[in-house]
């Protein structure tokens, strides 16, 4: 797929913004699992009750890990978007751990990665400062894009995870977008993971996260 044709595909993919449900969590409630995207963690596209987050909510359930997650995912957020909505979420929620989903529509919009940079590692440090761990999930660009260019991009969450000390996992979308069966994978906007591929994703963040939280 083109660059330009990929990019006016999200685009209209993601016209219209909405908010997956997002409750606050009682007070002496199990401690909140903050998840702060964009499309690929707010459903966009799915069955409600579908995506990787609703999973995640069962897996922590079954395997006796005790959290309530709170979806604050946004479809067609930006670095930028999510930087000015945290402070309220964080005072709002006042999360044990925060996963950080956001810079991939910054790239297909041709937003500077200083500037991706700038507001993941604001993002982290707000969330540290509310006494949050912080778990960033990596992404990655098509192949089109050009390969230095996406490593500068990839790069960009290795820095901010090594210099901020942040959780980390590479790839959110390994073995969906870059596996033998992608195109099996993902809706007909060929931007979006399906619902078989939600599990998948969810794989991808479990160890990360279950870490953060059954650590000290």
């Amino acid at each position: 797929m083109k660059r330009r044709h990929f990019s006016a595909t999200l685009t209209a993919g993601l016209a219209g913004l909405w908010c997956v449900r997002v409750a606050a969590a009682p007070a002496g409630s199990a401690p909140v699992v903050l998840i702060v995207g964009d499309s690929l963690s707010a459903e966009y596209g799915l069955r409600r009750g579908s995506g990787w987050v609703a999973l995640l909510q069962a897996r922590l359930q079954r395997e006796g890990v005790r959290a309530q997650v709170v979806n604050a995912s946004v479809s067609g957020d930006t670095t930028a978007g999510g930087r000015s909505r945290l402070p309220g979420l964080l005072q709002q929620h006042q999360p044990a751990v925060v996963v950080i989903e956001l810079g991939g529509n910054d790239a297909l919009r041709g937003l500077p990665l200083s500037t991706t940079r700038d507001n993941l590692r604001a993002m982290v440090r707000a969330s540290r400062a509310a006494g949050a761990r912080v778990l960033l999930l990596g992404m990655d660009m098509p192949p089109n894009y050009g390969e230095r260019y996406r490593a500068e991009f990839r790069a960009v969450y290795a820095d901010v995870a090594r210099e901020e000390q942040a959780a980390l996992v590479p790839f959110f979308l390994a073995g969906v977008a870059d596996g033998p069966h992608a195109a099996a994978l993902f809706q007909a906007d060929r931007i979006h993971p399906n619902e078989d591929a939600q599990p998948a994703m969810l794989n991808n963040v479990w160890p990360q996260l279950r870490r953060l939280l059954v650590r000290g």
